[in-house]
């Protein structure tokens, strides 16, 4: 117990002495904050997104269509990278290729997976092609990936930060799921801390600050001067965990890198976000590869370097390399010694685990080690609770237990695959996890206003909305009254409502759509949720409506059909045309 013991004490220590700095931190001054009409009015730099794929053929259209028309910035771009050995996935970005005039194809030159950072610097090379065919130049380069739910503000503090700095990094929090998913709660609690507390506390103390991955703004200068020393590479493609790597190469070379602070917008945290992995197989593959590259790549890389500040987050980030095992053996001890109490209680007798409990120095270490997993525990509960309410940071404790087992198996996965992989002298490959993209209910909160998509598509003028939105009635929406006021016509507002929404837009003539499948559905279902099925094909029902599906649309229609539903516009007219004649 004792060894066990002194190494969960020394743990403890060093996250109460971060906890304490993060106190201390609230009596910080803050810096000023901009507001949103400052940030619209500065300059827009022109951004670059990357974003490298490997079979995610099945997320990449939902991310790019979203991503498009929820973000409030004009100017930037999409490079995809994808193999070519890749097919689906390259067939599915040709077609955002060509649907999206700022979305553009960068294939990899030879057969994937290699590694993430590889994938990524060949998506660099297609952009200065890009810069050449076109005679641009982009000024901020922000990687994503293909799952990842963009804010709508995101680039606009990416391009006010980067004023002042040369890295920028936007939080990135997972999607809210039931707290009975011990899995995926595991990465809301954990990077709600990180977030809040550990990054913060970093940029604090002077330490570099690795990137999350996505949601990072990058200099151009900054990268090209990564480039100059790596040979034309501003990522190394040796390392599974190319963010982290270059947050330490940038502070190396004295560039300047913040966190942006966790602030809200119409009460959502300003963070990229995405779901995690929700399985223990998922789980173990994705943090094989963090600790694979952090831990294990990082010490090989970089050994112990950058003076005392800089080792002590070194030894933070690799801690886990023996935490992790001795982690699940606390808490092996734990469940035993509190049996053990209550069998002494029960049968009356003084059992050899609880004389050695009350032994010194034990008697010293224990309450300390617990004083210190109260503060840390309390601290990842308040961070959880900010995100995701009292209620599923009240499981918090759980979750550590649970993700002390995960961690444990990574960790043994990793030192197994490292030392594999160096025994045959082989580079470690893309250890690709499984993504999902939320739904259109998890989405919704996060579309840009009708009004700002007319304006934006030059639909309208600014000041014919700001009259519109002063003149308009309670009971009228906005663009039925920008209608009414001749600003736009009909066909502008469907146009800008299927740009908005991600719904195809469709005129149906009277001539094709046969009655027999109008009449698929009920009338009153018809007139409740104001849709006209209108084909069938493909094993889908095809109904069009003039107004913005409910999200229960699909399962409630699945009542009456055991066809997949596909929604579509059609404008108010052609719909009241379509229910004149077909309800007959």
């Amino acid at each position: 117990m004792l060894p066990v013991s002194i190494w969960v004490l020394l743990s403890g220590l060093d996250d109460l002495f971060v906890n304490f700095v993060w106190l201390l931190s609230f009596f910080r001054k803050r810096r000023p904050e901009p507001a949103l009409e400052e940030l619209r009015a500065q300059k827009d730099k022109r951004i670059a997104v990357f974003v490298p794929l490997w079979h995610e053929a099945a997320v990449i259209e939902d991310m790019i269509t979203h991503n498009v028309t929820a973000i409030q910035y004009a100017n930037y771009d999409f490079f995809i990278g994808v193999y070519p050995n890749d097919t689906a996935t390259v067939e599915a970005v040709m077609t955002l290729d060509r649907r999206f005039r700022n979305v553009h194809l960068a294939m990899c030159p030879h057969d994937g997976p290699t590694s993430k950072a590889d994938c990524l610097n060949w998506v660099y090379q297609r952009m200065l092609l890009y810069e050449e065919s076109v005679g641009a130049r982009f000024e901020v380069i922000v990687p994503h990936d293909a799952e990842d739910l963009i804010h709508p503000l995101a680039f606009l503090w990416i391009n006010h930060y980067m004023d002042h700095y040369d890295m920028v990094q936007i939080p990135v929090l997972p999607m809210a799921t039931p707290a009975g998913n011990l899995t995926h709660g595991l990465y809301c609690d954990e990077f709600a801390e990180n977030q809040m507390k550990d990054l913060a506390v970093r940029e604090i103390m002077g330490g570099f600050l690795p990137s999350s991955g996505v949601g990072t703004g990058f200099s151009r200068w900054a990268l090209e001067q990564l480039a100059d020393l790596e040979s034309n590479r501003i990522f190394d493609p040796t390392c599974l965990t190319e963010d982290y790597e270059n947050g330490f190469r940038l502070h190396r070379l004295n560039y300047r890198q913040t966190f942006a602070p966790l602030r809200f917008a119409d009460g959502a945290p300003v963070a990229t976000r995405e779901f995690f992995p929700r399985t223990l197989r998922t789980a173990v593959k994705q943090r094989t590869r963090w600790i694979t590259g952090i831990s294990l790549q990082g010490w090989q890389m970089h050994g112990w370097q950058g003076g005392i500040n800089q080792c002590y987050w070194h030894v933070r980030d690799r801690k886990g390399l023996v935490g992790n095992f001795v982690s699940v053996f606390a808490n092996v001890m734990f469940l035993y010694g509190f049996a053990s109490l209550l069998l002494s209680r029960w049968a009356g007798v003084s059992l050899h685990y609880m004389a050695a409990v009350n032994s010194e120095p034990l008697r010293f270490v224990l309450p300390v080690t617990l004083f210190c997993q109260v503060v840390q525990t309390g601290s990842r509960m308040y961070c959880s609770s900010r995100f995701y309410g009292w209620g599923f940071a009240s499981l918090a404790c759980v979750r550590a237990v649970w993700g002390n087992m995960i961690n444990s198996m990574a960790t043994a996965a990793a030192f197994w695959q490292f030392a594999a992989a160096h025994l045959r002298k082989e580079r470690i490959a893309w250890l690709k996890t499984d993504h999902a993209y939320p739904t259109r209910a998890a989405l919704v909160a996060h579309k840009v206003k009708i009004g700002e998509v007319l304006v934006m598509n030059q639909y309208c003028s600014r000041e014919k909305l700001e009259q519109a939105v002063a003149t308009k009635p309670a009971d009228t929406r906005l663009g039925e009254h920008l209608m009414t006021m001749g600003a736009i016509s009909e066909g502008d507002l469907y146009e800008a409502l299927s740009l908005q929404q991600n719904i195809p837009l469709r005129l149906l003539d009277l001539e094709n759509v046969s009655p027999v499948v109008a009449r698929t559905l009920p009338a009153h279902v018809v007139e409740h949720y104001r849709v006209m099925p209108f084909k069938i094909a493909d094993g889908s029902l095809f109904v069009a409506g003039p107004d913005v599906p409910p999200v229960d649309l699909h399962k409630s229609l699945r009542e009456f059909t055991r066809l997949k539903i596909r929604f579509e516009f059609v404008s108010q007219s052609n719909f009241d045309q379509l229910k004149n004649v077909l309800s007959r």
